[in-house]
């Protein structure tokens, strides 16, 4: 279905020296999916199963020590919020009147985060939301709070990072804004 832009996208790594190793089965990208609570947007998922780019995120290895450090990458969006949150004194006008406490206003940002659609890491701190599980979803830069969009959809953002498209040539009315939570930071 995205053997087009799948191809395209190995070429850009593989221009950049990445390695690509075999994809993942069904089977695997199940198990995966299981083991960290997230779904594949049905693109991501095809690129998965078509080739392994292991430099970005290995997926694939399920030793002990991998999936302690994909449990941690999977968990710094969130955590990275809290932490402005505590120690910035960051608040969004879209979870109300801040409250004087700082217990208080963590369980509101806690409740709101469990709102969110999990964010899916696909190279540094570049994140896809796993919800709505359809093809296009955007691309989050995610470093705290400090948020924005790369890319339009998986096939945009590539390009972007990896190829020659310009970060400024990015279309913004073209970014799907029907992701719980992480919508709000772009509207």
């Amino acid at each position: 279905m995205f053997e087009n832009q799948i191809n395209k996208i190995a070429k850009l790594l593989e221009s950049n020296g990445y390695i690509l190793l075999d994809g993942m089965s069904n089977e695997q990208i199940n198990i995966i999916q299981d083991l960290y609570k997230i779904t594949f947007p049905p693109e991501l998922r095809e690129l998965l199963m078509t080739f392994n780019p292991y430099q970005l995120y290995n997926w694939a290895d399920l030793s002990e020590k991998n999936i302690a450090k994909m449990k941690n990458i999977l968990a710094w969006p969130r955590e990275g919020i809290i932490f402005d949150v505590k120690e910035n004194s960051f608040w969004m006008d879209a979870w109300g009147k801040k409250p004087e406490s700082i217990a208080l206003a963590i369980d509101i940002v806690e409740y709101n985060l469990e709102q969110a659609s999990p964010l899916i890491p696909i190279y540094s701190h570049r994140y896809i939301p796993s919800v709505p599980c359809e093809v296009g979803n955007p691309i989050f830069s995610v470093y705290q709070t400090d948020i924005i969009v790369c890319g339009t959809d998986l096939w945009d953002y590539f390009r972007i990072e990896f190829g020659n498209k310009n970060y400024e040539d990015l279309k913004v009315h073209k970014i799907k804004t029907n992701v719980p939570f992480w919508s709000g930071w772009i509207n």
